[in-house]
């Protein structure tokens, strides 16, 4: 019991040390972030900082000791999040008359898009919501401004535009400021849905009493929209179909209504429809056709429909692939075809109410440079028609300012509880596939002697593997780990320790607490030679070249052992610079080419470019060039490794003393020429493995079936001698 406890004990110490995740919020993450924010650089001639409102997480923001407006940080008042799954935390100022007097990017989590993109871009985006009129913002519904797209960050900037605009309105009407008020909930007539209200049945009637709302664009008019624009390249590029060409139709209408349903999708869709929602959840089916997808592809990679997004008053939902399904027929009568039909799921928690109008927002985009497009949006409004609703009475004594209480004293806990559940949910798919990898790989370790039993077969297999977690592991689900979750971890050991921060990124918490128990048992290599991505990128790219007849270099023992501390001294130098300074050292983690090669796909500045093709060039020559001298990951993983309980690769005491085969065909020369296999260099590619019971390598195999084949060959000797006719008889004595 004592040892089994100390191997728990060990299991939840490393998750705990090799886990990447945010630092717990004590009261608001504006409490925290406050101190590494100037004043003079979120608001032009402020000079410092005042008190905290009483009753929400809001700052004065002061000029020689007057106060000329308050600042925020949108993640305490909004949830939105990024492609990282976490908050993005924007430090905005506004006035007394609700004007945004500053804006400034704290933090973020956004490798996959904003890791490579010039901070002077960041910088110039944000510094262009000085001046936005939240009044303006909210008699528009939030589209009274002009959104600024960068390149490749698509969804992170609509993100951030989403939560200044949300984050913003509440602040404002909570405070006060320009005339805004807090909207007084149940203190007049209220709707909800009607359930026995009856649609008609075909599509005409439908659309024509509004139960279906249409967008229609043609090429023209979209031309038009892009030459309006101040980008002269916009109308350069001008689509070359005739004007009258339908550029898109789409068409929406909320099937969550149970009548709705019925006719658009039919009795067994609905209930179908019905069973995948939630209580309180709702969903909007939306058909488009023309030229233009309403859904794009980016949703296959990043798990987000970033071309549309549905928006109700301060309020807007953007859709994830968890929250979607495909329409694969239409029950209404005389329906049109149409290229796309999908249904999308507008969470509960979103704050939507289906009584009140809102818009399904379609961002249009067209191609200026070889990577680079430019923007522009179309409102598709709806308003679901009376009929479809009944009306409720509106509770007596209500008490607003309770209620506003309630919301703006909500425990940081019980949103980051929330909010890890529900990235959970929406990841169940990717969580899966990671499951199933990992108790394959489980499986092949703890019964390795089987499965290297037949060696073509187990190349193909690790071949596959080494592919499943290059594309998907890496280029789909962004699951590569790095040296910078480790020094972002120990600043938040340092600063406060949450599993709840932790859990907000369902993969890499997964793949953290497998590598942990993986140290336990195996060392590093279970991570570095089977679930690391780039590591997987070389050893393909390795493979292909052998195919080509490249040349393989083997370097001189002497020479391969003294370049292996140089990634021991690169990661205690970028631990040493992250006890100084934490942003540094993860400018200096560079050193991992991870972000460019499998974050990014090689869509970055050309230096980060060139030199993660130098590495996996070298790589063609040396197999994980990479990995044996230089990754900073592999050797914070190598020291906790030497704790290992087990050792699973068998050995022959000939192995080294006289014979050298595994030492000579180890793929990263982690054997000794004595034999000894060296825990901290070993990628548990199972290849000494292989050989170990290859009948037509090992030399020590192959000298036991000889043997066994001279002892199984003497009898049959005897006996073919004995029988022989011209062996003389034995006479016997009289």
């Amino acid at each position: 019991m004592t040892a089994l406890h100390n191997i728990l004990k060990y299991m939840s110490i490393v998750a705990a040390m090799l886990l990447f995740g945010l630092p717990a919020a004590a009261q608001s993450v504006l409490s925290e972030l406050l101190p590494d924010v100037s004043a003079g650089d979120l608001v032009e001639g402020a000079d410092a900082f005042g008190a905290i409102h009483d009753d929400l997480p809001a700052v004065q923001v002061l000029q020689n000791g007057e106060r000329i407006g308050w600042a925020f940080v949108t993640s305490d008042f909004v949830s939105t999040t990024g492609y990282s799954g976490k908050p993005i935390h924007t430090m905005v100022a506004v006035d007394d008359d609700a004007q945004v007097t500053g804006v400034e990017l704290v933090k973020h989590s956004e490798p996959i898009v904003l890791i490579g993109i010039p901070d002077s871009k960041i910088k110039a985006l944000v510094a262009n919501y000085r001046g936005l009129d939240l009044v303006a913002e909210a008699e528009s519904g939030g589209t009274s401004h002009d959104l600024d797209i960068i390149s490749g960050a698509t969804v992170t900037i609509m993100v951030i535009d989403d939560s200044i605009i949300r984050a913003g309105l509440k602040v404002a009407r909570q405070l006060g400021l320009g005339g805004l008020a807090v909207e007084q909930e149940g203190t007049g007539p209220r709707y909800e849905i009607d359930p026995d209200a009856e649609a008609a049945q075909d599509w005409m009637t439908l659309e024509g009493d509004g139960t279906l709302r249409r967008l229609s664009l043609d090429v023209g008019q979209v031309n038009a929209a892009f030459a309006a624009m101040d980008d002269p390249r916009a109308t350069r590029r001008a689509l070359t179909e005739a004007p009258e060409t339908t550029f898109i139709e789409m068409q929406a209408a909320l099937v969550s209504h149970p009548a709705i349903g019925q006719a658009l999708l039919g009795e067994a869709e609905a209930a179908n429809l019905q069973s995948w929602l939630d209580e309180g959840d709702h969903a909007v089916a939306i058909f488009g056709r023309g030229i233009y997808s309403f859904k794009g592809s980016g949703y296959v990679r990043g798990g987000i429909f970033d071309r549309i997004v549905l928006i109700q008053d301060d309020i807007s939902v953007r859709f994830r692939d968890r929250m979607h399904k495909r329409i694969n027929s239409i029950a209404a009568d005389g329906a049109p075809e149409f290229n796309e039909a999908d249904l999308f799921k507008i969470p509960a928690d979103s704050g939507f109410d289906p009584s009140e109008p809102f818009r399904i927002q379609l961002l249009v985009q067209r191609e200026v440079g070889a990577i680079e497009k430019i923007f522009t949006t179309f409102d598709l409004g709806y308003v679901l028609p009376e009929n479809y609703l009944q009306l409720v009475a509106a509770p007596e004594g209500s008490d607003v300012s309770a209620a506003v209480q309630e919301v703006t004293t909500q425990s940081e806990s019980s949103a980051h509880q929330a909010l890890w559940k529900r990235i959970w949910r929406d990841k169940e798919v990717e969580i899966a596939v990671l499951a199933v990898m990992l108790t394959v790989l489980t499986g092949v370790f703890f019964f390795q002697s089987f499965a290297v039993r037949n060696e073509r077969w187990f190349f193909w297999f690790r071949i596959s593997f080494l592919t499943v977690t290059l594309v998907y592991l890496g280029w789909y689900a962004n699951a590569q780990l790095s040296v910078v979750n480790l020094m972002a971890l120990f600043g938040s050991l340092v600063s406060g320790f949450s599993w709840q921060a932790f859990l907000l990124d369902p993969m890499t918490f997964i793949l953290w607490f497998a590598v942990a128990a993986a140290l336990l048992f195996w060392g590093r290599g279970a991570y570095c030679g089977w679930l690391c991505p780039f590591g997987a990128l070389q050893e393909l790219l390795n493979r292909i070249a052998k195919a080509l007849h490249i040349p393989q270099w083997t370097l001189p023992w002497g020479l391969h052992e003294r370049l292996w501390p140089l990634k021991y001294m690169i990661f205690l130098g970028l631990f040493g610079v992250s006890l100084a300074s934490i942003e540094q050292a993860e400018r200096l983690a560079e050193v991992e080419p991870f972000k460019t090669a499998i974050i990014l796909n090689f869509v970055r500045a050309w230096p980060f470019v060139a030199y993660a093709a130098a590495l996996l060039i070298a790589g063609l020559f040396v197999e994980r060039f990479f990995c044996r001298y230089l990754c900073p990951l592999g050797a914070a993983l190598a020291i906790p490794a030497r704790l290992r309980m087990f050792d699973w690769l068998k050995r022959y005491h000939e192995c080294g003393n006289p014979c050298q085969t595994c030492s000579n065909q180890c793929p990263v020369q982690a054997i000794h020429p004595t034999g000894e296999i060296n825990p901290n260099e070993c990628i548990d590619c199972l290849h000494c493995q292989v050989l170990y019971q290859s009948e037509t390598t090992c030399p020590v195999v192959i000298k036991k079936l000889r043997r066994r084949a001279k002892v199984g060959a003497a009898p049959d000797l005897s006996r073919n001698i004995a029988g022989h006719p011209n062996q003389p008889k034995t006479q016997t004595a009289t």
